[in-house]
């Protein structure tokens, strides 16, 4: 199913910067054609613009396990348990990069890991209702006993523990609620739904 809407029916009005830092905000003035028919009054709206990324799901098919990252995340410290969370690989799109380059770079950088393949799977917005950034999910093909350890960029202050536990486990998390991020939630119940196959997968014998 598609909408029967499309770029072409916004009129943007305006587009001001607000603030500028690592990330942007903007402020978007803009019509649009209504579903009732005609179009709408001048709608204001502040857009938060981060830019796009990627996340990787690092899987074992032969141990049936996933690793997790844990990181503090600051902007939940009033909102959630503990601001420390166990999360996906992921990373920003620099400008100039490709989508796969980051995913393996980011798994390496996070996790001290090299993929034997990586496979993207989606694409998916974040939180359309206030910014724009988009990631493009990958799942990797990882062997968990590689991982352990802590890992970051000093330069990025980062701080990261490895984490590796099984597909069941990380599924019960998900339903328990100990994982409540997004992109961790997304990864972790889509691999749910196609470990089976993808144990199948690389199952298979090499056709030489």
């Amino acid at each position: 199913m598609n909408s029967t809407f499309n770029r072409d029916d916004v009129e943007l009005l305006s587009k001001k910067n607000l603030y500028k830092g690592f990330f942007k905000m903007e402020e978007y003035r803009f019509k649009h054609r209504l579903f009732a028919g005609g179009w709408s009054e001048v709608v204001t709206r502040e857009v938060f613009e981060r830019g796009h990324a990627v996340v990787v799901l690092p899987y074992d098919p032969i141990t049936d396990q996933v690793v997790l990252i844990e990181q503090i995340r600051i902007p939940v410290l009033e909102s959630a348990a503990t601001p420390w969370m166990f999360e996906l690989v992921a990373g920003m799109i620099d400008k100039g990069q490709t989508s796969i380059d980051v995913a393996h770079r980011e798994l390496l950088e996070e996790t001290g890991l090299s993929a034997k393949s990586v496979t993207k799977v989606n694409e998916y917005f974040s939180s359309p209702g206030g910014t724009s950034e988009r990631f493009d999910f990958y799942w990797a093909e990882i062997d968990a006993a590689d991982a352990n350890g802590l890992h970051g960029l000093d330069a990025e202050d980062e701080d990261i523990r490895v984490h590796v536990l099984s597909r069941e486990t990380a599924y019960q998390m998900v339903v328990d609620g100990k994982i409540d991020n997004a992109s961790t939630v997304i990864g972790v119940l889509w691999l749910q739904l196609n470990y089976q196959n993808i144990v199948k997968q690389v199952a298979q014998p090499v056709k030489l």
